[in-house]
């Protein structure tokens, strides 16, 4: 194992990466790699001041101490934006790209596996899959959101370097398994989110919705509702005279049978005494064409009744 030593360590990381298929992934690999040079190019960091580990849907680099930091963050906020931006105006919908990046500073150990070690590597870690800079690029329109670390805030940013302004960065808290990380997010923070620290708290990966309607799809039907029986005392209620089978719930009886035989369709109506009122439409059964009229009687819907119509 070598000895620990100062790197500034710059992590970016595509969104909704595992979202894509094989051939996309493939394709946002190759741009991240694409605008991850050129921003670094841009900031005068060649290759001989840099090594980078791969990490599928990310990027890590440590850059070498003496590299200037202004110049990656000038980078970072200017060329990564253009860059995504014309990237994307030629990508179809599904290879869209769009990153979080972190900027932190510390020291980091390289060991015999080409294993990289340190603390201050697993809290930018931490940083880059903070719930609250994922929900900072959904909000954002340029497709970047970029959080730098406390050190790199205090030895770098607050000092208002050109094309570094400090009044754009806020201060943030990211809850980690070891404790809170205080950060500076660059641009606005968005509303409070859940964070413990952990990949996946306080996220939707898949923007779906969280369940669906009862029968809204035509999947499956609507739950039945449960029928409402009447009050005591008023007409159909179970056990008031003057109604049929004073005793019996008459909604679960079977349909009489229709004309010629055959069931009839749908729920039944039987009054006893009275009136009832149809305000147009079809009474099935023989009597036909029966609109805005008035039924007395005996009627029953899908059968035969013998009584006066007028």
């Amino acid at each position: 194992m070598t000895h620990p030593v100062s790197r500034t360590i710059l992590l970016l990381d595509i969104e909704r990466f595992s979202d894509r298929d094989d051939v996309e992934q493939a394709y946002l690999r190759r741009m991240l790699y694409d605008v991850t040079d050129r921003a670094l190019e841009t900031a005068g960091i060649d290759e001989t001041l840099r090594t980078r580990a791969d990490r599928g849907d990310s990027v890590m680099e440590l850059i070498d101490a003496n590299a200037p930091v202004t110049a990656l963050l000038r980078a970072l906020l200017t060329e990564v934006p253009v860059q995504l931006r014309a990237l994307n105006r030629m990508a179809s919908r599904s290879a869209q790209m769009r990153l979080r990046g972190v900027v932190a500073g510390g020291y980091v150990t390289v060991d015999d596996l080409d294993g990289w070690v340190g603390s201050d590597l697993n809290h930018a870690c931490r940083l880059l899959d903070a719930a609250l800079l994922r929900a900072a690029l959904r909000e954002r329109p340029d497709d970047f959101a970029l959080c730098v670390s406390d050190s790199v805030y205090q030895g770098v940013v607050r000092h208002d370097h050109p094309g570094v302004p400090a009044s754009d960065f806020h201060q943030v808290t990211v809850g980690t398994k070891n404790g809170p990380l205080t950060a500076w997010l660059h641009g606005p923070v968005p509303p409070a989110t859940e964070d413990h620290g952990e990949r996946g708290a306080g996220e939707d990966h898949g923007e779906r919705g969280a369940g669906e309607a009862p029968g809204g799809s035509g999947d499956r039907p609507a739950p039945a509702t449960p029928a409402t029986p009447a009050a005591p005392g008023t007409p159909g209620a179970a056990g008031t005279p003057g109604t049929p089978r004073d005793t019996e719930d008459t909604r679960n009886r079977p349909a009489p049978a229709a004309h010629r035989g055959a069931p009839a369709p749908g729920p039944v109506l039987d009054v006893n005494g009275g009136s009832v009122s149809f305000g147009g439409g079809y009474v099935a059964g023989d009597q036909h064409g029966v609109s805005g009229g008035r039924v007395t009687g005996d009627v029953v819907m899908g059968s035969k009744t013998d009584g006066d119509r007028s």
